[in-house]
């Protein structure tokens, strides 16, 4: 590690997706809570929050919209304790963003949040993503247990129908496709309620659509979920 100023150990990293934007986060009833606790141009409360909601609510979506809009670092998750040292260095960013943070939960990634927590406290932000709260995470050190669960929690809640179908109608729009009218009324009940399980099944029926030269229809979306369900149970008998 030599003494080089943080922008040359660690580059500001910033999601670089562009469907991670603002105007691509609807918002609804299920994250109102999460997206207003954000939104407070106050800041996190005491400066850590921990952004909690099932797979597929729009968590990380949510977590990328405050990162661009606060210039926070975007930190992998997977190269964090690697990159501790750099985020300690003077220079560093003030406001870290780690997703899936409760994968550091029984490893030696225990330590380095409770580090980073520390030398953010009081002058910085850091915002944590997870599918559950910090209570239940499994984690070992009490210190970090007890910072951690005194944290504000904005929750996400699993997208309710309105929301699911807002999210199937703009897929399908940034995609340029048209659709038959009743097309997302047939999709809403076969579907997995999960924002990325709404993203995965409109690029499998316009990779359809494309394949077959055909236009996307009720038809050809039923035929896209019945291999799915074919491969479930391709699955299951395995």
């Amino acid at each position: 590690m030599t003494d080089r100023k943080f922008p040359e150990q660690l580059p500001l990293a910033l999601p670089s997706d562009a469907a991670m934007g603002r105007e691509d986060f609807l918002e609804a009833p299920s994250n109102a809570q999460a997206v207003a606790a954000l939104d407070d141009p106050r800041g996190l409360p005491a400066g850590l929050s921990v952004l909690v909601g099932p797979t597929g609510s729009g968590k990380t979506h949510l977590a990328h919209v405050w990162a661009r809009r606060v210039g926070a670092h975007w930190q992998p998750v997977q190269h964090f304790r690697a990159d501790l040292p750099a985020l300690l260095a003077p220079g560093a960013p003030l406001k870290v963003v780690i997703d899936d943070a409760a994968t550091l939960a029984g490893t030696g990634g225990e330590e380095a949040l409770f580090h980073l927590i520390n030398h953010l406290r009081g002058r910085g932000e850091l915002l944590l993503t997870a599918p559950v709260p910090a209570r239940d995470w499994g984690l070992a050190l009490p210190d970090l247990y007890s910072r951690l669960s005194a944290a504000a929690h904005p929750a996400l809640a699993e997208p309710d129908e309105a929301l699911l179908a807002a999210v199937l109608v703009k897929l399908f729009t940034d995609r340029q496709l048209q659709v038959d009218p009743g097309l997302i009324d047939f999709l809403l009940p076969r579907m997995e309620r999960s924002l990325a399980a709404a993203g995965a099944l409109v690029a499998r029926i316009d990779r359809r659509a494309l394949q077959l030269k055909r236009p996307v229809t009720v038809r050809l979306a039923s035929e896209v979920l019945a291999e799915d369900l074919d491969k479930d149970g391709d699955s299951a008998a395995s």
